[in-house]
C-alpha cells in the first residue's frame, strides 16, 4: 500500500494540472501596477514535510512577493517584541466581515483599534510595533526573521513592487493617518508605511514559502535543527488568526471546503499548513473577486478532501 507521501509525490502534477484550468476564471491584481505583469496561467505548489521531503508541481520557482502573507510573519515578530497586552492593546481578535482595506469599522466601533492583525489597518499598526531605531532597522529584523524561517539568506524586498505600492498606496495612506488620529500609531506615518510596504514586498517562491509554513506546522520549531523559532503560544495566535481572517472574506467558506490555516496574498501565494506534518506554498497569481487565488483554492480543497486533511 502506497504511503500518502508517494501519493502525494505521484499524484501531485496531476491534480495541479486539473485546477489549472481555474486560472481563466479569475484575474491578477492590476492595482498595485507592478502585479499586473504576472503570468495570469501559471500555478505552482510546494508541499515539504518534517523529514526533509519535498513534493512540488508546476511554476513552484517562480517568485512573487508575499503581500498580506507577510501579515503572518510581522505578527508573530511583533508577539515576539511586545507581549501579548503590548500587540492587542493596538488591534483586536475578531473578523471584520468587511474588505481587507475598509475603514468602515474604525470609525464606527469603539475603541477605534483595527478587528484584527491581518486586515490592512491591523497589519499596519503591528508595523509600527516592531522594534527597531529607524524603519531600516525595522526592515532589516523582519527580513532576518523571515530569512531564518525560510532557511534562505537570499530572500530579499522586490524594489521594484515596493516602489510601485509607495506610489499608488492612497487608502492605505488613508487608514494609516486615521490611525495616528486615533492615537493606535505613535510614529510618524510615512515611516510606518515604509516598514509595511517593505515586508509586503519580500519576494519568496513556493519552496521557501512551505519551509515557513512547515515551521507554523511545528508550532515554531526547526524541523532541521530542533530550535524553537517561535513560542509554541505565539504560532497558535497566528495559526487562530489564519483560520478565521486568512483567506479574507473567504475565510469561512475556506475553512468549510479546505479546514487549513492558511494565508493568502493579492499577488497569488498562499501559505497553508497541515499541523504536525507539512507545510505547503502555493502561488497562482488569477485571483478572484475576494483576493484569492482561483487555481491556488482549487488545488488546496483537491488536496484536503484526497487526504481528509481538515482539522475540523
Amino acid at each position: 500500500m502506497k504511503t500518502e507521501w508517494n501519493q502525494l509525490l505521484e499524484g501531485l502534477p496531476r491534480w495541479l494540472e486539473a485546477s489549472r484550468a481555474y486560472t481563466a476564471q479569475g484575474s491578477v491584481a492590476a492595482y498595485i501596477p507592478e502585479l499586473a505583469h504576472a503570468p495570469a496561467d501559471a500555478l505552482g505548489i510546494t508541499i515539504m514535510d518534517g523529514a526533509s521531503g519535498v513534493a512540488r508541481a508546476g511554476e513552484a520557482d517562480l517568485p512573487f512577493t508575499l503581500q498580506s502573507i507577510s501579515k503572518v510573519f510581522t505578527l508573530l515578530l511583533a508577539l515576539m517584541d511586545n507581549g501579548e497586552d503590548g500587540v492587542f492593546a493596538k488591534v483586536g481578535m475578531e473578523p471584520t466581515g468587511d474588505n481587507f482595506n475598509s475603514m468602515l469599522k474604525l470609525e464606527l466601533v469603539d475603541p477605534g483599534i483595527p478587528f484584527n492583525p491581518l486586515i490592512n489597518a491591523g497589519a499596519i499598526a503591528i508595523s509600527s510595533l516592531i522594534h527597531g531605531a529607524t524603519p531600516a532597522e525595522k526592515t532589516e529584523r523582519i527580513l532576518a526573521f523571515f530569512r531564518e524561517l525560510a532557511g534562505d539568506p537570499s530572500l530579499a524586498c522586490n524594489e521594484d513592487v515596493y516602489r510601485s505600492e509607495t506610489q499608488t498606496a492612497h487608502r492605505n495612506r488613508s487608514l494609516a493617518y486615521f490611525l495616528k488620529a486615533n492615537r493606535v500609531l505613535d510614529a510618524d506615518v510615512e515611516e510606518v508605511l515604509e516598514v509595511y510596504f517593505k515586508h509586503c514586498s519580500i519576494e519568496a517562491n513556493c519552496r521557501q514559502l512551505a519551509r515557513m509554513a512547515l515551521v507554523l506546522a511545528c508550532d515554531g520549531t526547526d524541523p532541521a535543527t530542533g530550535r524553537e523559532l517561535v513560542p509554541r503560544r505565539y504560532v497558535r495566535i497566528a495559526k487562530s488568526f489564519m483560520i478565521t481572517c486568512g483567506m479574507y472574506n473567504e475565510s469561512g467558506a475556506f475553512a468549510i471546503r479546505v479546514g487549513l490555516p492558511a494565508k493568502s496574498g493579492v499577488s497569488g501565494g498562499i501559505l497553508a499548513l497541515v499541523p504536525g506534518r507539512y507545510g505547503i506554498g502555493v502561488v497562482g497569481p488569477a485571483l478572484n473577486a475576494k483576493g484569492n487565488s482561483t487555481a491556488g483554492v482549487h488545488l488546496l480543497q483537491t488536496l484536503s478532501a484526497e487526504f481528509d486533511w481538515s482539522i475540523f
